[in-house]
Formats: structure tokens, sequence, C-alpha cells
């Protein structure tokens, strides 16, 4: 989770193209270069275990863009392929902040 966070605040798509299902993958994310990614917190996580073949992480991840501050809250499913942890999806929350 913490090494696609930073790729998306550095903009390294092809990071988060190759941590991401295939089966939910899209052909593309360009970043968005009037978002600044300020932090990260991980607010919960269920499994996810050199044990476990899924797992959960709910995050909040808090942001700068034209419109001002702002918070993107996801709790995201993750599985394990060939050793490595993959992104499968999420149920998004934003808003706005101070």
């Amino acid at each position: 989770m913490r090494s696609r966070y930073t790729a998306f605040a550095l903009g390294d798509e092809a990071h988060l193209l190759a941590t991401w299902h295939p089966d939910t993958r899209p052909e593309s994310c360009a970043p968005d270069r009037g978002t600044r990614w300020l932090h990260l917190t991980i607010d919960d996580v269920v499994g996810g275990s050199p044990f476990h073949t899924d797992g959960v992480v709910e995050f909040t991840a808090v942001y700068r863009d034209e419109a001002g501050r702002g918070e993107l809250h996801e709790r995201s499913r993750f599985v394990k392929a060939d050793g490595s942890w993959l992104y499968v999806d999420g149920v998004v929350r934003t808003g706005r902040g101070r």
C-alpha cells in the first residue's frame, strides 16, 4: 500500500499498473499533475500477513489541489499472486478539509 501511495505521489504510472491485479487493472492511470499528495495514514489492516492470500487496507491520503486541501479515504482489497501483493479494488470516499 505504501509503495502505491508513493507511486501516486511521484507520478509513477508503471509501478501503479505493475501492482494492480490484471483482472481489474485499467490500460492506463496517468497521474494528475495538479494534485500534490501530502501524507498517508493507515487506518486499518485485515489479513495481509505472509500467511494470507488476501487482505484489506483502509487508509486516508491527504492531498492539495487547485481547490485546496482534500482527503481520499479508501478501503482497498489486495490479493497475493506469485509472492506479490496486487491491488484489486476499493471503496473510495473523498472530502474537503481545512
